[in-house]
């Protein structure tokens, strides 16, 4: 119990630094009110007297100060009213979705003797935490006197996917606990208070949890006299923010803390492995996302079963490396998402939470859903060809005016040849920069080279599918992939590389005919 003592402990001082703001904010006030009643009673500075005029000015000066710092405290009192703290995007999980889930988590709040979680939310990461959620009803709760409302369970959709079931409850125990401190009066206010002083910033928080934009909208730019009360509740709010940055650090630990050891009796042999089962699906995750996702994001298609695709590519991955061991055996139990009564809406619901968070708006303007089955015709093959036309594009424009080419590897490989790599890199990446949007959460800036290898790769593999008989094909670990005569074809990177970047094209040329693919057919584009 030390530890929730801590915590309280820090969550009084946190109030203690509300209430002397508000002390502060008060003592003009009550000064002027003291000085005014001296006036009337005659008993400070009474009409008359010989130092009448000098108390008169101080009531003035008093008064005026008062207005001004009543001004001040209510305007920054009514931007932290009304200031929303913000939430991480989430796909909320009812009980009649998930029955047998919920039934998990109440049995486990059971065991650990603390309040169960309001309500259960997915999100496209690879964690898990509680994170309240206000309601007028919780604001009334808080005002009378009770104890507010139990915060929701977020729990990364991964996780479900991934792990069995008893991973899961054993993962979930220590956040779980923490919802008793979450029921405490005095840490509720005073999380509610941060969250307030948070939310009243211009941007907020610039993160949510893992990473995810959870941040406050950005106000926007005002001018004169509105600027002027902004810059100032803002300054106030940095003031009340330093001043209970340790005291919010040292709750938050020693609330963690408190969680874990309260859950130290709940599956933790299991929860060792648990933890071990969250490195890799995070590998797995991250990996999806950004060789196999993305690529069918910038087209317009996301993904329906992006949760299901993670087991696909955690199971090659375990094949592969062999970083799973007892992979097998743990087939034997029972799945997480096996908990849910519609898995596949479900991980339809998050995957497109996803595409939104990860990667924004399509192109098009709506998203189209995509099935697995048709990700190498609909978005490898279709992606080929877009980047294929784009470089057609880029040839054309270093062409002499009115004399477009056809788009053959015979044409690209002689720019190539004769040095032109760069200025082809060039408006290759002037035609991208004006055409395609960026998913600066996913993928580093590519160079010019980069950019150009990408596409000189997808050019071949055209010509390849058009004239050798090759197919395209997905890679769960590494997304679109070339197959030719059912093998998949790794050697490809090296004479792309060597042609754009040192422009000897015979390596590649010396492929292309051991793969008898011809040089001269126009690529379909």
């Amino acid at each position: 119990m030390a530890a929730v003592d801590t915590a309280r402990a820090h969550a009084q001082a946190v109030l203690r630094i509300r209430g002397l703001a508000l002390a502060a904010a008060a003592l003009p006030a009550a000064t002027a009110v003291v000085l005014l009643a001296g006036r009337f009673t005659g008993r400070i500075g009474a009409p008359g007297s010989p130092d009448g005029a000098g108390w008169d000015i101080a009531r003035w000066a008093v008064c005026a100060v008062a207005a001004l710092t009543l001004l001040v405290a209510g305007l920054a009192a009514r931007a932290y009213r009304r200031a929303v703290p913000p939430q991480t995007p989430a796909v909320p999980l009812d009980r009649a979705q998930a029955p047998e889930l919920y039934r998990l988590i109440d049995e486990l709040a059971d065991r650990l003797e603390v309040p169960a979680p309001s309500a259960v939310a997915l999100t496209p990461d690879c964690d898990s935490w509680l994170e309240d959620v206000p309601s007028s009803g919780s604001r009334r709760s808080r005002a009378a006197g009770h104890r507010p409302t139990a915060p929701v369970l977020v729990v990364g959709s991964p996780f479900l996917w991934w792990m069995r079931a008893g991973e899961l409850r054993a993962l979930l125990a220590p956040v779980v606990a923490g919802t008793a401190a979450a029921a405490d009066p005095d840490i509720a206010a005073a999380r509610h208070f941060l969250r307030a002083l948070d939310a009243s910033l211009d941007a907020g928080p610039a993160d949510g949890p893992a990473g995810l934009p959870g941040g406050c909208a950005p106000r926007p730019p005002r001018r004169g006299p509105v600027a002027l009360t902004d810059r100032l509740t803002d300054r106030i709010t940095r003031r009340l923010l330093g001043a209970c940055r340790e005291h919010a650090a040292e709750l938050e630990r020693s609330v963690a803390g408190w969680a874990s050891e309260q859950a130290r009796g709940v599956d933790y042999g299991l929860r060792i492995a648990a933890q071990e089962q969250v490195g890799l699906a995070y590998a797995g995750w991250d990996r999806l996302l950004t060789r196999v996702a993305l690529p069918a994001w910038r087209l317009g298609r996301h993904p329906a079963h992006l949760n299901a695709g993670v087991v696909a590519a955690l199971t090659e991955l375990s094949r592969r490396d062999r970083l799973a061991d007892g992979y097998s055996s743990r087939l034997g139990d029972r799945p997480a998402c096996d908990l849910l009564e519609e898995p596949g809406e479900v991980d339809a619901a998050v995957s497109r939470l996803a595409a939104e968070l990860f990667f924004g708006a399509p192109a098009s303007g709506a998203w189209r859903e995509l099935e697995w089955v048709d990700y190498p015709a609909e978005v490898v093959d279709a992606g080929w060809r877009a980047r294929a036309a784009a470089l057609q594009s880029a040839l054309d424009l270093l062409a002499p005016q009115a004399r477009p080419g056809a788009p053959t590897l015979t044409r690209l490989l002689g720019r190539l040849a004769d040095g032109d790599g760069e200025r082809l890199a060039a408006a290759l990446a002037a035609q991208l920069a004006r055409t395609t949007a960026p998913a600066p959460l996913l993928e580093p800036v590519r160079s010019g080279r980069d950019v150009l290898v990408d596409h000189v790769t997808a050019m071949v593999c055209c010509a390849a599918v058009d004239t050798a008989g090759a197919v395209p094909g997905l890679d769960w670990l590494d997304g679109p992939v070339l197959l030719l005569g059912g093998v998949r074809r790794t050697d490809l990177a090296e004479p792309v590389a060597q042609a754009v970047e040192q422009g000897q094209d015979g390596p590649l040329r010396a492929w292309l005919d051991a793969a008898d693919v011809r040089l001269e057919k126009p690529v379909r584009l």
